[in-house]
């Protein structure tokens, strides 16, 4: 009896580091997750690197019992998102707006850091953010070329039209992915965005979504207006 009790209590201990551990970079699962508090959600993760690094959903699959979409543009992450989240779709693109006029984009590799050629709007400041990402991950980048498609139409290939939350982390590139977005089918109940260029995100969002919550220095967090109103 003591032996079960014993294993009883491990088993427990377990389970509640689990609980608590955050994959987030400044604990951004924790944060959304106290604010949406929500069980057996729908995410979409773009620039979801290899699944477990900074993943602002990884907590949410397996202490919430979400589910969902993941989006890695760089070939050797996404193999090994497709390996580590084994639970969700992953599709291997770099997300683009629905004018851009090619189905392959270029790219600047640098692990967690890797970004669009022109995401930083010049080449001083790709180059700076390379070159800072280098450094601090101890990587070598390079430069590819990657599938670039519309948010709106992996979300059709996975037959998702309702989606609880959209986290949208792609150095820089934010804007002309959510022009991708057509937020007439596709319209997420929260989004979660990095904001490097904040007036680009407002243009788009500001009709229908509002900002609710800075969860870090540069992550807001919006949420539709009507489900607000709804709330009230």
């Amino acid at each position: 009896m003591e032996t079960l009790q014993k294993i009883g209590l491990g088993i427990k201990s377990f389970r509640d580091r689990i609980t608590r551990r955050s994959y987030a970079l400044n604990r951004l699962d924790h944060k959304l997750d106290a604010i949406m508090r929500l069980r057996n959600g729908v995410f979409v993760e773009a620039g979801a690197n290899n699944g477990k690094s900074q993943s602002n959903t990884l907590f949410l699959e397996r202490c919430r019992g979400w589910k969902g979409i993941l989006v890695e543009p760089i070939p050797e992450l996404y193999e090994a998102c497709r390996t580590y989240r084994t639970k969700c779709r992953v599709f291997n693109a770099a997300l683009v707006s629905d004018d851009y006029p090619s189905d392959t984009i270029q790219m600047e590799y640098c692990n967690l850091m890797s970004l669009v050629s022109g995401a930083m709007k010049t080449e001083g400041a790709d180059a700076e953010h390379i070159a800072r990402g280098a450094e601090v991950q101890g990587v070598q980048p390079y430069t590819l070329t990657v599938p670039a498609r519309t948010l709106s139409s992996i979300l059709d290939d996975a037959g998702i039209q309702q989606i609880d939350l959209l986290s949208l982390d792609v150095e820089g590139f934010e804007g002309s992915a959510l022009r991708g977005l057509d937020l007439d089918r596709h319209a997420p109940t929260y989004i979660l965005v990095e904001q490097r260029f904040p007036e680009e995100i407002e243009s788009y969002l500001g009709s229908r979504y509002e900002a609710i919550a800075d969860l870090s220095h540069h992550d807001r967090l919006y949420c539709r207006r009507d489900r607000l109103q709804r709330a009230a």
